[in-house]
C-alpha cells in the first residue's frame, strides 16, 4: 500500500505563490528559493509549489484538474472564509452552495489551481 503526503503544483512565480499560500495556510514555508517552495502543514502534508518552468519532466498541462480541499466544522466557518478570500481577489468558480456532501465553494489560487472549502453533511 502507498499513501499520498505530498502534493506539488506546478506554479509560475514560486517566491509569489508561497507568499499566497503562507498567508492562507497560516504558516511559513521550509523552504524558499525562486524555483521551489515547500510548506509542512500541521497534518504533517507536504505542499511543494515548483516552477513550471524548470521542473523536469517538462509540464504540459494546466492548472484546475485537481482540487486542494480544506474541511471546516460548519457552514459558517466556510461563509466567514468565502469572504476573507473575496477580499482578497481570489478568483470565485462557485459561490457557497449546498450540495450531496455538504456546504462548500471553489476559488482559485493566482496559478488556477482549485481551492475548495467545505464542511460536511446538511447545515
Amino acid at each position: 500500500m502507498v499513501h499520498p503526503d505530498f502534493v506539488i503544483l506546478f506554479v509560475d512565480n514560486p517566491l509569489a505563490s508561497a507568499e499566497f499560500y503562507q498567508s492562507l495556510f497560516g504558516v511559513d514555508p521550509v523552504e524558499r528559493s525562486a524555483t521551489f517552495a515547500l510548506f509542512i502543514l500541521p497534518t504533517g502534508l507536504k505542499v511543494g509549489l515548483w516552477s513550471r518552468h524548470t521542473a523536469q519532466p517538462l509540464v504540459t498541462g494546466g492548472s484546475g484538474g485537481m482540487e486542494i480541499c480544506f474541511r471546516r466544522e460548519d457552514a459558517t466557518d466556510v461563509d466567514r472564509i468565502y469572504a476573507d478570500w473575496a477580499k482578497r481577489g481570489l478568483r470565485v468558480l462557485q459561490t457557497p452552495v449546498q450540495m450531496d456532501f455538504g456546504y462548500t465553494f471553489v476559488m482559485t489560487d493566482p496559478d488556477g489551481h482549485r481551492l475548495r472549502v467545505y464542511s460536511m453533511g446538511a447545515e
